[in-house]
Protein backbone atom coordinates (compact mmCIF):
# COMPACT_ATOMS: atom_id res chain seq x y z
CA UNK A 1 0.00 0.00 0.00
CA UNK A 2 1.44 3.40 -1.22
CA UNK A 3 1.45 6.11 1.57
CA UNK A 4 0.04 9.51 1.15
CA UNK A 5 1.72 12.28 3.80
CA UNK A 6 -0.37 15.52 3.67
CA UNK A 7 -0.42 18.45 6.27
CA UNK A 8 -1.67 21.64 6.90
CA UNK A 9 0.31 24.66 8.11
CA UNK A 10 0.91 24.79 11.80
CA UNK A 11 -1.56 27.85 12.73
CA UNK A 12 -0.04 30.58 15.40
CA UNK A 13 -2.32 30.13 18.72
CA UNK A 14 -2.39 33.81 19.70
CA UNK A 15 -6.09 33.72 19.38
CA UNK A 16 -8.84 31.76 17.96
CA UNK A 17 -8.84 30.23 14.45
CA UNK A 18 -10.89 32.10 12.01
CA UNK A 19 -12.77 31.49 8.53
CA UNK A 20 -9.57 31.36 6.57
CA UNK A 21 -8.84 28.49 8.86
CA UNK A 22 -11.83 26.43 7.60
CA UNK A 23 -10.74 27.01 4.46
CA UNK A 24 -7.33 25.48 5.02
CA UNK A 25 -8.84 22.75 6.79
CA UNK A 26 -11.11 21.90 4.64
CA UNK A 27 -9.60 22.07 1.69
CA UNK A 28 -6.22 19.11 3.21
CA UNK A 29 -8.93 17.26 4.75
CA UNK A 30 -10.56 16.54 1.10
CA UNK A 31 -7.52 15.89 -0.56
CA UNK A 32 -6.67 13.36 2.27
CA UNK A 33 -10.05 11.45 2.41
CA UNK A 34 -10.00 11.22 -1.54
CA UNK A 35 -6.46 9.57 -1.24
CA UNK A 36 -8.03 7.05 1.72
CA UNK A 37 -10.95 6.59 -1.02
CA UNK A 38 -7.90 5.73 -3.62
CA UNK A 39 -6.72 2.49 -1.16
CA UNK A 40 -3.61 4.50 0.02
CA UNK A 41 -2.49 5.02 3.60
CA UNK A 42 -2.58 8.55 4.74
CA UNK A 43 -1.56 10.51 7.10
CA UNK A 44 -2.76 13.76 7.97
CA UNK A 45 -1.14 16.22 10.45
CA UNK A 46 -1.72 19.19 11.50
CA UNK A 47 -0.76 21.38 15.33
CA UNK A 48 0.37 24.47 16.87
CA UNK A 49 3.16 26.80 16.61
CA UNK A 50 3.38 27.70 20.37
CA UNK A 51 6.75 28.83 20.62
CA UNK A 52 6.41 32.06 18.47
CA UNK A 53 6.71 35.68 20.34
CA UNK A 54 3.60 37.21 19.87
CA UNK A 55 1.61 33.67 21.70
CA UNK A 56 4.07 35.30 25.11
CA UNK A 57 2.65 38.62 24.25
CA UNK A 58 -0.62 37.56 23.74
CA UNK A 59 -0.99 35.51 27.02
CA UNK A 60 1.00 38.52 28.79
CA UNK A 61 -2.29 40.71 27.96
CA UNK A 62 -4.66 37.91 29.05
CA UNK A 63 -2.93 38.01 32.45
CA UNK A 64 -2.61 34.00 31.34
CA UNK A 65 -0.17 31.91 31.91
CA UNK A 66 2.08 30.91 28.78
CA UNK A 67 1.22 27.31 28.87
CA UNK A 68 -2.00 27.71 29.96
CA UNK A 69 -2.71 30.12 27.12
CA UNK A 70 -1.47 28.34 24.20
CA UNK A 71 -3.37 24.94 25.47
CA UNK A 72 -6.48 26.82 25.74
CA UNK A 73 -6.34 28.14 22.08
CA UNK A 74 -4.61 25.03 20.70
CA UNK A 75 -7.80 23.16 21.82
CA UNK A 76 -10.35 25.60 19.95
CA UNK A 77 -8.32 24.57 16.60
CA UNK A 78 -8.97 21.11 17.21
CA UNK A 79 -12.45 21.79 18.34
CA UNK A 80 -12.65 23.43 15.11
CA UNK A 81 -11.51 20.76 13.32
CA UNK A 82 -14.33 18.12 14.58
CA UNK A 83 -16.94 20.63 13.93
CA UNK A 84 -15.80 20.79 10.08
CA UNK A 85 -15.47 16.96 10.06
CA UNK A 86 -11.91 16.70 9.98
CA UNK A 87 -9.70 14.27 11.21
CA UNK A 88 -6.12 15.44 11.85
CA UNK A 89 -4.18 11.72 12.66
CA UNK A 90 -1.62 13.88 14.28
CA UNK A 91 -1.95 17.33 16.22
CA UNK A 92 1.83 18.00 16.89
CA UNK A 93 1.75 20.98 19.64
CA UNK A 94 4.87 23.09 19.92
CA UNK A 95 5.52 22.85 23.35
CA UNK A 96 5.88 19.26 23.20
CA UNK A 97 9.17 18.31 24.91
CA UNK A 98 9.52 15.21 22.51
CA UNK A 99 8.98 18.43 19.64
CA UNK A 100 12.09 20.58 21.50
CA UNK A 101 13.84 17.40 21.06
CA UNK A 102 13.38 16.96 17.13
CA UNK A 103 13.71 20.49 16.81
CA UNK A 104 17.14 20.73 18.44
CA UNK A 105 18.19 17.53 16.42
CA UNK A 106 17.33 19.97 12.99
CA UNK A 107 19.75 22.58 14.60
CA UNK A 108 22.62 20.37 15.25
CA UNK A 109 22.37 18.73 11.76
CA UNK A 110 22.76 22.58 10.14
CA UNK A 111 25.26 23.04 12.57
CA UNK A 112 27.32 20.12 11.41
CA UNK A 113 26.73 21.00 7.55
CA UNK A 114 28.69 24.92 8.64
CA UNK A 115 25.61 26.71 8.06
CA UNK A 116 24.94 28.30 11.53
CA UNK A 117 27.15 31.03 12.79
CA UNK A 118 26.52 33.96 15.17
CA UNK A 119 26.87 37.67 14.54
CA UNK A 120 25.24 40.93 15.88
CA UNK A 121 22.35 42.30 14.21
CA UNK A 122 19.92 45.23 13.59
CA UNK A 123 16.58 45.16 11.92
CA UNK A 124 12.79 45.55 11.51
CA UNK A 125 10.75 42.70 12.81
CA UNK A 126 7.21 41.83 12.38
CA UNK A 127 5.68 40.35 15.37
CA UNK A 128 2.58 39.30 13.23
CA UNK A 129 4.83 37.54 10.71
CA UNK A 130 7.71 36.66 13.62
CA UNK A 131 10.20 37.72 10.09
CA UNK A 132 12.71 39.99 10.06
CA UNK A 133 12.21 42.70 6.90
CA UNK A 134 14.58 45.09 5.18
CA UNK A 135 13.15 48.58 4.12
CA UNK A 136 12.78 47.05 0.49
CA UNK A 137 10.47 44.90 1.16
CA UNK A 138 8.24 46.96 2.81
CA UNK A 139 5.20 49.23 1.53
CA UNK A 140 5.83 53.11 1.05
CA UNK A 141 4.77 53.52 4.60
CA UNK A 142 7.81 50.87 5.70
CA UNK A 143 4.83 48.82 7.26
CA UNK A 144 4.51 45.05 6.45
CA UNK A 145 2.59 44.04 3.53
CA UNK A 146 1.00 41.25 5.12
CA UNK A 147 -0.14 43.06 8.39
CA UNK A 148 -0.12 46.74 7.16
CA UNK A 149 -1.18 49.70 10.36
CA UNK A 150 1.42 47.78 12.65
CA UNK A 151 4.72 49.28 13.19
CA UNK A 152 7.77 47.07 13.00
CA UNK A 153 10.03 46.52 16.28
CA UNK A 154 13.53 47.96 15.59
CA UNK A 155 15.78 45.08 17.28
CA UNK A 156 19.20 45.10 17.82
CA UNK A 157 20.88 41.78 19.22
CA UNK A 158 23.32 38.87 19.04
CA UNK A 159 21.58 36.24 16.94
CA UNK A 160 22.67 32.94 15.21
CA UNK A 161 22.35 33.05 11.46
CA UNK A 162 21.75 30.29 8.83
CA UNK A 163 23.48 30.56 5.61
CA UNK A 164 20.51 30.56 3.18
CA UNK A 165 22.37 32.44 0.34
CA UNK A 166 24.56 28.69 -0.16
CA UNK A 167 21.53 27.63 -0.95
CA UNK A 168 20.21 30.01 -3.62
CA UNK A 169 21.36 27.70 -6.61
CA UNK A 170 20.06 24.77 -5.78
CA UNK A 171 16.41 25.99 -4.51
CA UNK A 172 16.15 27.98 -8.10
CA UNK A 173 17.10 24.24 -9.78
CA UNK A 174 14.75 22.68 -7.72
CA UNK A 175 12.08 24.81 -8.90
CA UNK A 176 12.71 25.64 -12.12
CA UNK A 177 12.66 21.31 -12.51
CA UNK A 178 9.37 20.84 -10.56
CA UNK A 179 11.33 18.82 -8.09
CA UNK A 180 9.69 20.90 -5.38
CA UNK A 181 6.69 21.99 -7.07
CA UNK A 182 4.26 24.71 -5.86
CA UNK A 183 0.95 25.16 -6.86
CA UNK A 184 -0.44 26.98 -8.90
CA UNK A 185 2.00 28.17 -10.85
CA UNK A 186 2.42 31.89 -10.13
CA UNK A 187 3.26 31.36 -6.70
CA UNK A 188 6.27 29.12 -7.81
CA UNK A 189 7.27 31.89 -10.55
CA UNK A 190 6.86 34.42 -7.55
CA UNK A 191 9.20 32.24 -5.49
CA UNK A 192 11.72 32.25 -8.29
CA UNK A 193 11.45 35.61 -8.70
CA UNK A 194 12.67 35.91 -4.92
CA UNK A 195 15.54 33.63 -4.89
CA UNK A 196 16.88 35.42 -8.46
CA UNK A 197 17.53 38.64 -6.00
CA UNK A 198 20.68 38.81 -3.98
CA UNK A 199 19.94 36.53 -1.01
CA UNK A 200 20.58 37.12 2.43
CA UNK A 201 21.23 34.66 5.34
CA UNK A 202 18.40 34.48 7.83
CA UNK A 203 18.53 35.08 11.55
CA UNK A 204 17.59 31.89 12.93
CA UNK A 205 17.30 32.52 16.95
CA UNK A 206 16.38 35.91 19.00
CA UNK A 207 17.57 36.43 22.83
CA UNK A 208 15.85 34.19 25.51
CA UNK A 209 15.47 37.20 27.31
CA UNK A 210 13.40 38.67 24.11
CA UNK A 211 11.63 35.44 24.24
CA UNK A 212 10.70 35.81 27.87
CA UNK A 213 12.82 32.16 28.15
CA UNK A 214 9.63 30.54 25.93
CA UNK A 215 10.66 28.31 23.12
CA UNK A 216 13.40 25.58 22.13
CA UNK A 217 16.61 26.64 23.71
CA UNK A 218 19.64 26.44 21.40
CA UNK A 219 21.86 23.55 21.89
CA UNK A 220 24.70 24.61 24.09
CA UNK A 221 23.40 27.95 24.47
CA UNK A 222 20.30 28.71 26.65
CA UNK A 223 20.81 32.66 26.21
CA UNK A 224 19.22 32.11 22.73
CA UNK A 225 15.74 30.54 21.86
CA UNK A 226 15.31 29.12 18.05
CA UNK A 227 13.58 31.48 15.64
CA UNK A 228 9.99 30.63 15.14
CA UNK A 229 10.22 29.34 11.79
CA UNK A 230 13.37 27.02 12.48
CA UNK A 231 11.37 25.55 15.26
CA UNK A 232 7.83 25.45 13.71
CA UNK A 233 8.46 24.24 10.29
CA UNK A 234 10.12 21.30 11.98
CA UNK A 235 6.75 20.26 13.19
CA UNK A 236 6.19 18.56 9.86
CA UNK A 237 8.68 16.52 11.07
CA UNK A 238 8.88 16.03 14.47
CA UNK A 239 5.06 14.71 14.38
CA UNK A 240 6.01 11.98 12.52
CA UNK A 241 8.71 11.14 14.49
CA UNK A 242 11.85 12.52 13.70
CA UNK A 243 14.91 12.43 16.16
CA UNK A 244 12.46 10.39 18.23
CA UNK A 245 11.24 7.70 16.19
CA UNK A 246 13.37 6.63 13.08
CA UNK A 247 11.13 4.08 11.47
CA UNK A 248 7.64 6.34 11.18
CA UNK A 249 9.84 9.11 10.20
CA UNK A 250 11.12 6.69 7.34
CA UNK A 251 7.99 5.20 6.57
CA UNK A 252 6.40 8.72 6.72
CA UNK A 253 8.61 11.35 5.30
CA UNK A 254 8.77 13.01 3.14
CA UNK A 255 5.92 15.16 2.94
CA UNK A 256 3.58 14.70 -0.20
CA UNK A 257 2.06 18.20 0.27
CA UNK A 258 1.88 21.08 2.49
CA UNK A 259 -1.34 22.94 2.09
CA UNK A 260 -0.73 26.86 3.12
CA UNK A 261 -1.80 30.74 2.56
CA UNK A 262 0.10 32.54 0.51
CA UNK A 263 1.51 34.94 3.24
CA UNK A 264 4.11 32.23 4.55
CA UNK A 265 4.78 30.80 0.94
CA UNK A 266 8.31 32.17 1.22
CA UNK A 267 8.76 29.79 4.61
CA UNK A 268 7.82 27.36 3.27
CA UNK A 269 9.22 27.05 -0.20
CA UNK A 270 12.90 28.90 0.30
CA UNK A 271 13.97 28.57 4.42
CA UNK A 272 12.32 25.22 4.87
CA UNK A 273 13.71 23.14 1.97
CA UNK A 274 17.06 24.91 2.70
CA UNK A 275 16.93 23.51 6.17
CA UNK A 276 16.36 20.00 4.87
CA UNK A 277 18.86 20.77 2.34
CA UNK A 278 21.61 21.63 5.30
CA UNK A 279 20.46 18.73 7.40
CA UNK A 280 20.96 16.57 4.59
CA UNK A 281 17.21 14.96 5.14
CA UNK A 282 14.51 14.32 1.67
CA UNK A 283 13.03 17.18 0.62
CA UNK A 284 8.99 17.57 0.55
CA UNK A 285 7.43 17.03 -2.68
CA UNK A 286 5.10 19.67 -3.19
CA UNK A 287 3.43 23.05 -1.53
CA UNK A 288 -0.25 23.56 -2.33
CA UNK A 289 -0.81 27.43 -1.72
CA UNK A 290 -4.70 29.03 -1.31
CA UNK A 291 -5.57 32.57 -1.46
CA UNK A 292 -7.18 34.72 1.64
CA UNK A 293 -10.78 35.33 2.11
CA UNK A 294 -12.57 38.36 2.24
CA UNK A 295 -15.34 39.78 4.04
CA UNK A 296 -17.61 41.57 1.70
CA UNK A 297 -14.98 42.41 -0.17
CA UNK A 298 -13.29 43.81 2.53
CA UNK A 299 -10.27 42.36 4.46
CA UNK A 300 -11.54 40.94 8.21
CA UNK A 301 -10.77 42.74 11.39
CA UNK A 302 -11.39 42.90 14.68
CA UNK A 303 -12.17 46.95 14.14
CA UNK A 304 -14.28 46.74 11.53
CA UNK A 305 -16.45 44.47 12.93
CA UNK A 306 -16.91 41.78 10.25
CA UNK A 307 -15.13 38.58 11.99
CA UNK A 308 -16.76 35.50 11.70
CA UNK A 309 -16.80 33.15 14.27
CA UNK A 310 -16.49 29.63 12.54
CA UNK A 311 -18.11 27.67 15.09
CA UNK A 312 -21.46 29.66 15.07
CA UNK A 313 -21.52 29.21 11.02
CA UNK A 314 -21.37 25.37 11.64
CA UNK A 315 -23.90 25.84 14.19
CA UNK A 316 -26.26 27.89 12.18
CA UNK A 317 -25.84 26.14 8.81
CA UNK A 318 -23.99 22.85 9.51
CA UNK A 319 -20.48 20.95 8.80
CA UNK A 320 -21.17 20.05 5.26
CA UNK A 321 -23.07 23.14 4.56
CA UNK A 322 -20.13 25.28 5.26
CA UNK A 323 -17.78 22.43 3.59
CA UNK A 324 -19.54 22.69 0.45
CA UNK A 325 -19.42 26.85 0.47
CA UNK A 326 -15.34 26.93 1.08
CA UNK A 327 -14.82 24.35 -1.38
CA UNK A 328 -17.68 25.21 -4.28
CA UNK A 329 -17.55 29.22 -4.12
CA UNK A 330 -14.02 30.12 -3.03
CA UNK A 331 -11.37 29.95 -5.39
CA UNK A 332 -8.76 27.32 -4.62
CA UNK A 333 -5.25 29.78 -4.90
CA UNK A 334 -6.64 32.90 -4.70
CA UNK A 335 -9.01 35.17 -3.24
CA UNK A 336 -12.20 34.53 -1.91
CA UNK A 337 -14.91 36.63 -0.64
CA UNK A 338 -17.67 35.70 1.93
CA UNK A 339 -21.06 37.35 2.46
CA UNK A 340 -24.00 35.46 4.42
CA UNK A 341 -26.10 36.34 1.08
CA UNK A 342 -23.57 34.29 -1.21
CA UNK A 343 -23.70 31.67 1.33
CA UNK A 344 -27.67 30.83 1.42
CA UNK A 345 -27.86 31.35 -2.20
CA UNK A 346 -25.87 28.67 -2.93
CA UNK A 347 -26.84 26.70 0.02
CA UNK A 348 -30.46 26.72 -1.32
CA UNK A 349 -29.57 26.21 -5.02
CA UNK A 350 -27.11 23.70 -5.12
CA UNK A 351 -27.50 21.76 -1.90
CA UNK A 352 -31.77 21.96 -0.87
CA UNK A 353 -33.03 22.43 -4.44
CA UNK A 354 -30.25 20.28 -6.22
CA UNK A 355 -28.87 17.36 -3.99
CA UNK A 356 -31.07 17.42 -1.38
CA UNK A 357 -34.37 17.53 -3.87
CA UNK A 358 -32.90 14.83 -6.31
CA UNK A 359 -32.33 12.38 -3.44
CA UNK A 360 -35.69 12.71 -1.87
CA UNK A 361 -37.16 12.92 -5.01
CA UNK A 362 -35.52 9.36 -6.52
CA UNK A 363 -36.33 7.23 -3.24
CA UNK A 364 -39.87 8.19 -3.19
CA UNK A 365 -40.19 7.11 -6.59
CA UNK A 366 -38.62 3.99 -5.59
CA UNK A 367 -41.01 3.41 -2.73
CA UNK A 368 -44.07 3.55 -5.13
CA UNK A 369 -42.92 0.37 -6.28
CA UNK A 370 -44.42 -2.49 -5.25
CA UNK A 371 -42.42 -4.67 -3.25
CA UNK A 372 -39.53 -2.82 -4.53
CA UNK A 373 -36.26 -4.16 -2.60
CA UNK A 374 -33.51 -1.70 -1.24
CA UNK A 375 -30.44 -2.01 -2.17
CA UNK A 376 -29.95 -1.39 -5.87
CA UNK A 377 -28.47 -3.00 -8.93
CA UNK A 378 -24.54 -2.29 -9.52
CA UNK A 379 -25.23 -1.93 -13.62
CA UNK A 380 -26.72 0.70 -15.16
CA UNK A 381 -29.57 -0.23 -17.73
CA UNK A 382 -29.15 3.22 -19.92
CA UNK A 383 -25.59 3.04 -21.02
CA UNK A 384 -26.12 7.18 -21.25
CA UNK A 385 -25.44 6.61 -17.51
CA UNK A 386 -22.90 4.11 -17.64
CA UNK A 387 -20.71 6.63 -19.88
CA UNK A 388 -21.54 9.67 -18.11
CA UNK A 389 -20.08 8.41 -14.93
CA UNK A 390 -17.41 7.35 -16.04
CA UNK A 391 -16.83 10.80 -17.72
CA UNK A 392 -17.49 12.59 -14.05
CA UNK A 393 -14.95 9.77 -12.59
CA UNK A 394 -12.05 11.33 -14.55
CA UNK A 395 -12.97 14.59 -14.39
CA UNK A 396 -12.87 14.36 -10.70
CA UNK A 397 -9.53 12.50 -10.70
CA UNK A 398 -7.75 15.14 -12.76
CA UNK A 399 -9.30 18.17 -11.10
CA UNK A 400 -8.26 16.89 -7.31
CA UNK A 401 -4.95 15.84 -8.67
CA UNK A 402 -4.50 19.87 -9.46
CA UNK A 403 -6.44 20.72 -6.19
CA UNK A 404 -9.24 22.08 -8.46
CA UNK A 405 -12.27 21.82 -5.56
CA UNK A 406 -14.58 23.78 -7.34
CA UNK A 407 -14.04 22.25 -10.86
CA UNK A 408 -14.39 19.12 -9.29
CA UNK A 409 -17.89 19.81 -7.73
CA UNK A 410 -19.12 21.32 -10.89
CA UNK A 411 -18.42 18.14 -12.23
CA UNK A 412 -20.17 16.35 -9.28
CA UNK A 413 -23.41 18.42 -10.38
CA UNK A 414 -23.43 17.69 -13.76
CA UNK A 415 -24.62 14.15 -12.49
CA UNK A 416 -27.36 15.60 -10.69
CA UNK A 417 -28.47 18.06 -13.26
CA UNK A 418 -28.85 14.95 -15.87
CA UNK A 419 -30.57 13.04 -13.47
CA UNK A 420 -33.37 15.79 -13.01
CA UNK A 421 -33.53 16.28 -16.78
CA UNK A 422 -33.92 12.40 -17.04
CA UNK A 423 -36.98 12.40 -14.54
CA UNK A 424 -38.61 15.12 -16.63
CA UNK A 425 -38.07 13.43 -19.87
CA UNK A 426 -39.38 10.11 -18.77
CA UNK A 427 -41.69 11.20 -16.09
CA UNK A 428 -41.23 7.95 -13.89
CA UNK A 429 -43.82 8.96 -11.67
CA UNK A 430 -46.74 8.52 -14.41
CA UNK A 431 -46.45 4.91 -14.36
CA UNK A 432 -43.44 3.66 -11.74
CA UNK A 433 -44.31 0.09 -11.93
CA UNK A 434 -43.49 0.07 -15.86
CA UNK A 435 -40.47 1.96 -15.12
CA UNK A 436 -38.93 0.48 -12.70
CA UNK A 437 -35.56 0.23 -15.02
CA UNK A 438 -35.55 4.17 -15.00
CA UNK A 439 -35.61 4.36 -11.09
CA UNK A 440 -33.35 1.92 -10.73
CA UNK A 441 -30.94 3.67 -12.83
CA UNK A 442 -31.55 6.86 -10.71
CA UNK A 443 -31.19 5.01 -7.56
CA UNK A 444 -27.48 3.66 -8.73
CA UNK A 445 -26.44 7.39 -10.06
CA UNK A 446 -27.91 9.09 -6.68
CA UNK A 447 -25.30 6.05 -4.62
CA UNK A 448 -22.84 6.95 -7.74
CA UNK A 449 -23.06 10.60 -6.28
CA UNK A 450 -22.83 9.91 -2.95
CA UNK A 451 -19.34 8.13 -3.60
CA UNK A 452 -18.14 11.00 -5.26
CA UNK A 453 -19.31 13.15 -2.62
CA UNK A 454 -17.68 11.43 0.40
CA UNK A 455 -14.38 13.45 -0.24
CA UNK A 456 -16.14 16.91 0.19
CA UNK A 457 -19.40 15.99 2.08
CA UNK A 458 -18.63 13.33 4.34
CA UNK A 459 -21.53 13.00 6.60
CA UNK A 460 -24.15 13.82 3.50
CA UNK A 461 -22.23 10.77 1.88
CA UNK A 462 -23.40 8.49 4.80
CA UNK A 463 -26.81 9.55 5.13
CA UNK A 464 -27.58 9.06 1.53
CA UNK A 465 -25.78 6.08 1.75
CA UNK A 466 -28.20 4.93 4.92
CA UNK A 467 -31.32 6.13 3.13
CA UNK A 468 -30.81 4.59 0.07
CA UNK A 469 -30.96 1.21 2.23
CA UNK A 470 -33.67 2.18 4.01
CA UNK A 471 -35.86 3.54 1.23
CA UNK A 472 -36.34 6.58 2.96
CA UNK A 473 -35.89 10.07 1.94
CA UNK A 474 -35.68 12.37 4.23
CA UNK A 475 -34.40 16.36 3.76
CA UNK A 476 -30.71 16.26 3.91
CA UNK A 477 -30.68 20.17 3.54
CA UNK A 478 -34.37 21.64 4.57
CA UNK A 479 -34.76 25.08 2.30
CA UNK A 480 -33.52 28.70 3.88
CA UNK A 481 -36.29 31.16 4.47
CA UNK A 482 -36.79 34.70 4.01
CA UNK A 483 -33.89 34.89 1.11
Amino acid sequence: MTKFYITTAIPYVNAKPHIGHVLEFVQTDVVARYHRQKGQEVLLLSGSDENALKNVQAAEQAGVPVQQFIDENADFFKKLADALGVHFDVFQKGSDKKHHESSKRLWELCSKAGDIYKKAYEGLYCVGCEAFYTPEELNENQECLEHPGKKLEKISEENYFFRLSKYQPELIRLLEKDELKIIPTSRRNEVLAFLKQPLQDISISRSSERAKNWGVPVPGDDSQRMYVWFDALNIYQSGIGFGIDKERYKKWWPADVHVIGKGITRFHAVYWPAFLLSAKLPLLKSIFVHGYITMEGQKMSKSLGNVIDPFELVEKYGTDAVRYFFLREIPPTEDGDFSYEKFEARYNADLASGLGNLVARVITLATRISNFQFPISNEFSNPQFSKLLQEIRQKVDDALGKFEFTIALEDIWRVIQFCDKYIEINKPWEQPETKKEVIEDLLLAVSRIAGFLQPFLPETSEKIAQQLKQGNGQSLFPRLRGI
